[in-house]
This record gives structure tokens, C-alpha cells and sequence, in this order.
């Protein structure tokens, strides 16, 4: 058997011969399984960098000198890089070829993780996570089409589940593996762990990616490119930096805001007037884009926002450490994994996307709620155990169904086109998710503080009784009346201020399922034509 699954001419058919020999190819045996496991190994190493630096910044920081917040912009650095690059990847396959591309992108990707490991200044770890967030964008939205163009539409369930579990686990073992890299080795293992990993996919991308190329029709648009970088870039800034900086009372956050709005309406202008758009935005037109834009957002959102807020959660306040936070959220990816696996032989089989999604969303919501009621200081594995899973579950019946929703329908070069512009969405409804939460985390907490302050009055018997014995408690070890007063207050002022942290972070997890409660209605005016399948191998 040869490693092509070849369109073959039959004797009787002659005349259909052109048209054959226009159809896809697809890989067969050894081959098809190496590409695959290669390509999703990118998009997860993508992923994981995205998040692995997360617990590491303080040890950077102490290491190289710096402040926490230039520490901060080695986190922004990779994720404005991501996202700036992710829409043009469609344009950047076609202008060079896909295979030349992607290897590129890898051997990028993994020079760069190399130099941020060896970087003794924040300055040069900065850049070289610039260079290492523009490999790494690449990974996550080619690795899509190369599977579409490795499997055929009836084998892609498997490989579907295989890469929805990747997207789902990558954000969740960034900072179970950053934290154990950083406490058992130095921080500069975080990026050579991708080095070896990252070679050997160099070579394999190059020795079995099919190498395709698209002729461009027209000039490229340099200036749409300028515009979206700003713009898209500008924004990212803005989300990172934001409540660093207290947002609009920093000159920098203003200024940032400016160039990103006046760059993001020059970017929309000239991209629906020019002929060859870089970022073809007429795709938007269609319904089902528009709507499934906003479901990914949300998506996006529940993911990024969810893995931002539970560690810090259950690490800030339960004291778990990071690689028992992670073991706990595995079991959900898996879950995630198998199910997503099964979304594409439903739609496959006819099952309305409408439905998954609604369940999906759906389960998700009921996750939020269900955290919001059980984040308190009592709270153990078993406590968090099943609504991981209901999470899960609810992230397995969205990524396909939507994506699926997306592209039914769609032809050529739209397919690309609304694939990235939607993977791009994904991780911009990522950002804006943990800026929001965050803000108004740290904004609840003051105001919680001040509405339990009250509590601690002398109208208050408990709170009297509390203060007593802990008068009496540091009176015994030798302090005097006056001291051991001060310190019983300084006590119960900090259990308000600990148990107000704890409701702000619980009403963070109800602000994530309100967001997915406000998309989900919008999943009832996508438009499925009757007989219309919904081809899951589609959403790749």
C-alpha cells in the first residue's frame, strides 16, 4: 500500500480524469497517525505556552532583576504575538505553502524557546517571546487544515477528539507543569523542555506535510496587515496591562486604547473595500459565521478565564499546590477529549448542532453556578471532583458543533478565512475573559470587605466572643492588654478580608457562566438548511 491514498482513473472513465485528479488526497496507515500525533503535539506545546509562565513570573523576576510588572510583559509579549499572527495564517499558508510554513513556524518556535531558557536580561526574554508567540500562533490554526487535508471527512472523529482534548488540556497542564519545572529545576526549564519535543516535529513536519501552495490573486495587503497588528496587537496590551496600570488613569492604557480603536476601524474599512483582503471580514455576512464568532468568543472565554480562576483559587486559598490543582482538572480534559470524538459522528449522523451546543453551553453555566456554591474555605478534591467533569462535558459538546455550524455551507478559500478569523476570536474572548474577571474580582473584593467590616461591631455577640478568646489567646503567650487586643483585631481583619477575597472569587465564576448564559440564545438563529449536513471533519 503506498502512503498516498491516491484518487485512481478507472478504465471506464475516462473523461472524468481531470476531474479526478483534482480531487483531495488523503494519508493512509503509519503516516496519517505520525502527521497527526505531530501536528496536535505543536498545537498543545502552543498551548501550554500560553499559560506554563504563569507561576513562574516571581522567580524570573528575582532571577533577572526585574519588577513584577516588566515580568508581566514576558506573559503579554507571547499573547499579543498569538493573536496578531493567527488571522494572517490563512494568507502566510497560501503566500509560501502550507509544509514550508509550518515547519518554519516549528523550527521558529523551537529556536526561540531555546534563547528565552538562556536569557539573562528581561529585556532579551521579552523578545525572544515575541519571536517564540509568532511561531507558536502558526501551530494552532495550520495544524487545523493539515488535519483536514491528512484525514478524510469520515475518519476525522477520532482525530477531532484527539485535537479538542489538546486545546482543552493545553491552557490546564501550563501551570501544573510551569510549577513543577520552576520548584524542582530552574525557571528556564519551562522553555527547554519544548526544545527536543520541538525538533523532532521540525523534521517530521518537513519529511511528511503535504506541501500545498495557493497562486495570491493581486497585490498583498501590506497595510491591512499594518492595521490589523496595531489594532488587534493594541487591544491585547490593553487587556494585559489594564488593571496593572489601573486601567484608564495610566497614559500608557489610554494611549494603547486609542491606537487600537482608530488602527481596528482603519483595519474593518479597507478590508470589506479592497478586493484581496488580508482578513477577509465579508465572511461575517454569512449567519451562522456571525453567530458561531460569538459562541467561540464565549468559548474562549468559559476556557481561558475558568483555568485563570479555579488555581488561583484553590492554591491561594485552600493551599493546594499546583500539581494536585492540575490532577484534579485532567480527568474533565479527558472527558473533553472522548466526547469531542463523538460530537463529529453525531453530526454526522444528523444530529442538530443547535442541540449539542445547547447542551454543551448549558453544562458549562451549570459548572459556574455549582463553583460559585461550593468555593469556600471547607471545600476539598471530591467537593470540586464532578463539577470538573460537568465541565467537561459541556466543553466536549461545544468546540465541534460550533465549528461545524461555522463552516457548513462555506467553500475555498471562506473555509480558511472564517476558520482563523474564528480561532483568532477564541483566544481574544480568552484575553478579554480573564481581564473582566480579574477587574471585577479585584474591585469586588474591596467592596465585600466594606459590607462585612460591620460584622465585626460590638452589636455583633459572635464577633465579641471571637475577639475575646483571641485576647485572651495572645495574652497568654506574654503580650500585654493593649497588644494582644491589637493583634486579636488585626486577626479578625484579616479573616474579613480573606472570606471577602473568597465571595469575590466565587462571583467570578457566577460572572463566567452569566457571559455563556447571554450567548447561548443566539445558538437558535443559526440557520441549518433542511438536509444540510453538518460534516465535522469541516471544522478543521
Amino acid at each position: 500500500m503506498s502512503d498516498l491514498a491516491l484518487s485512481a482513473q478507472s478504465p471506464e472513465q475516462p473523461a472524468a480524469g481531470a476531474a479526478l485528479a483534482e480531487a483531495p488526497t488523503y494519508e493512509v496507515g503509519f503516516r496519517k497517525w505520525l502527521i497527526t500525533i505531530t501536528v496536535i503535539t505543536c498545537a498543545i506545546m502552543e498551548l501550554i505556552d500560553t499559560s506554563i509562565i504563569n507561576v513562574a513570573t516571581r522567580q524570573i523576576a528575582g532571577n533577572l532583576g526585574a519588577t513584577i510588572e516588566e515580568t508581566a510583559w514576558v506573559i503579554t509579549a507571547y499573547a499579543v504575538a498569538n493573536i496578531i499572527i493567527i488571522p494572517l495564517t490563512g494568507f502566510l499558508s497560501d503566500f509560501i505553502g502550507r509544509k514550508v510554513y509550518f515547519t518554519i513556524s516549528v523550527a521558529v518556535f523551537t529556536a526561540a524557546s531555546l534563547l528565552c531558557g538562556f536569557s539573562h536580561s528581561i529585556e532579551t526574554l521579552i523578545f525572544w517571546r515575541i519571536v517564540q508567540g509568532l511561531g507558536g500562533g502558526a501551530l494552532l490554526a495550520t495544524a487545523q487544515t493539515v488535519l483536514v487535508e491528512t484525514f478524510p471527512p469520515e475518519e476525522l472523529d477520532t482525530a477531532n477528539g484527539i485535537f479538542g482534548a489538546g486545546i482543552v488540556m493545553g491552557p490546564t497542564l501550563g501551570p501544573v507543569l510551569g510549577g513543577y519545572l520552576t520548584d524542582n529545576y530552574h525557571w528556564g526549564w519551562i522553555f527547554f523542555i519544548n526544545v527536543p519535543i520541538g525538533i523532532l516535529a521540525t523534521f517530521l513536519s518537513w519529511k511528511y506535510i503535504k506541501g500545498t501552495k495557493s497562486p495570491l490573486e493581486g497585490k498583498i495587503d501590506y497595510l491591512g496587515i499594518l492595521f490589523m497588528a496595531l489594532g488587534i496587537g493594541g487591544l491585547q496590551i490593553v487587556l494585559e496591562e489594564g488593571e496593572r496600570k489601573d486601567w484608564f488613569s495610566s497614559n500608557f492604557v489610554v494611549t494603547a486604547t486609542i491606537v487600537s480603536a482608530v488602527s481596528l476601524v482603519l483595519f474593518v474599512i479597507r478590508e470589506l473595500r479592497i478586493k484581496n483582503p488580508v482578513v477577509d471580514l465579508r465572511v461575517l455576512a454569512n449567519r451562522n459565521v456571525a453567530i458561531g464568532s460569538v459562541l467561540r468568543f464565549a468559548f474562549g472565554v468559559s476556557i481561558y478565564a475558568s483555568v485563570f480562576l479555579y488555581p488561583v483559587f484553590v492554591q491561594g486559598f485552600l493551599g493546594w499546590n499546583a500539581t494536585r490543582t492540575g490532577l484534579l482538572m485532567l480527568p474533565s480534559s479527558l472527558i473533553t477529549g472522548v466526547l469531542m470524538g463523538a460530537m463529529g459522528a453525531l453530526l454526522n449522523r444528523g444530529v442538530s448542532p443547535k442541540l449539542l451546543i445547547t447542551i454543551g453551553f448549558t453544562s458549562v453555566i451549570g459548572y459556574e453556578v455549582a463553583t460559585y456554591f461550593l468555593a469556600t474555605p471547607q471545600a476539598g478534591e471530591w467537593d470540586f471532583f464532578w463539577p470538573q467533569l460537568i465541565r467537561g462535558v459541556g466543553f466536549g459538546f461545544i468546540f465541534v458543533p460550533v465549528s461545524g455550524l461555522i463552516l457548513a455551507g462555506l467553500k475555498g478559500k471562506d473555509i480558511a478565512q472564517a476558520a482563523g478569523l474564528t480561532n483568532m476570536l477564541q483566544l481574544l474572548g480568552g484575553a478579554v475573559g480573564i481581564a473582566a474577571v480579574n477587574t471585577y474580582v479585584v474591585r469586588r473584593i474591596s467592596t465585600n470587605r466594606m459590607d462585612l467590616l460591620p460584622n465585626l461591631s460590638t452589636g455583633h455577640p459572635a464577633a465579641v466572643e471571637r475577639l475575646d478568646n483571641l485576647t485572651r489567646f495572645f495574652q497568654g503567650a506574654g503580650n500585654s492588654l493593649d497588644e494582644a487586643q491589637r493583634m486579636a483585631y488585626g486577626v479578625l481583619e484579616g479573616t474579613v478580608s480573606t472570606q471577602a477575597a473568597i465571595i469575590s472569587y466565587a462571583e467570578g465564576f457566577m460572572l463566567i457562566g452569566l457571559i455563556c448564559a447571554v450567548a447561548l440564545p443566539l445558538v437558535f438563529f443559526a440557520r441549518i438548511r433542511k438536509g444540510e449536513a453538518i460534516v465535522a471533519g469541516a471544522a478543521h
